[in-house]
């Protein structure tokens, strides 16, 4: 089974980062004059109802991990490229998504302390040492580490496995 693939250009990733900027910026949740009819405003009501709206829309925890599958993906190719300094911001930014979906949902916490605890850490440790070996020896306990969270959430038909394909120009930037 090829593992999913998200990038930047993913829609729901394109519909969230739009119902963020909707939230915060106040013109875009009115209509403009003589433009736009009330049906075609979609974030209607009271502030406290557009909030609930767009907390609604990023959903869960299933947003941190369509974020953290497009970073840890980078963060394989990064590895392959010897590209320390991206590997080091994805595994970073992977950390930032975990952390931010256990906001929203706290119940996943326990199943997460390994990894944020103990693989994660360890995973930058080897990025900062710029050690290859090192560094796909912790990749792989990073994958079996995602397996067993799946697995204890009840939703081990996710499994992740390392990309096949490069989804992102970003190699081209070392």
């Amino acid at each position: 089974m090829q593992p999913h693939h998200f990038s930047l250009r993913h829609p729901l990733i394109r519909i969230s980062t739009t119902l963020l900027l909707c939230f915060f910026c106040p013109t875009c949740a009115e209509p403009a004059k003589d433009s736009a009819s009330p049906d075609s405003v979609w974030l209607k009501g009271t502030s406290d109802e557009k909030f609930h709206t767009v907390a609604r829309q990023l959903r869960g925890f299933d947003m941190a991990m369509m974020e953290t599958a497009h970073r840890y993906t980078e963060l394989y190719w990064a590895g392959r490229d010897g590209n320390w300094q991206y590997a080091k911001y994805q595994a970073e930014k992977i950390r930032t998504a975990i952390e931010n979906g256990l906001q929203r949902r706290p119940k996943r916490a326990a199943s997460a302390q390994t990894f944020l605890t103990f693989v994660l850490p360890e995973m930058l440790t080897a990025i900062e040492k710029q050690d290859s070996s090192l560094f796909w020896n912790r990749f792989g306990a990073l994958t079996s580490t995602c397996n067993a969270c799946h697995e204890a959430e009840k939703v081990a038909f996710i499994n992740v496995a390392p990309p096949e394909t490069r989804l992102s120009p970003a190699h081209l930037f070392k």
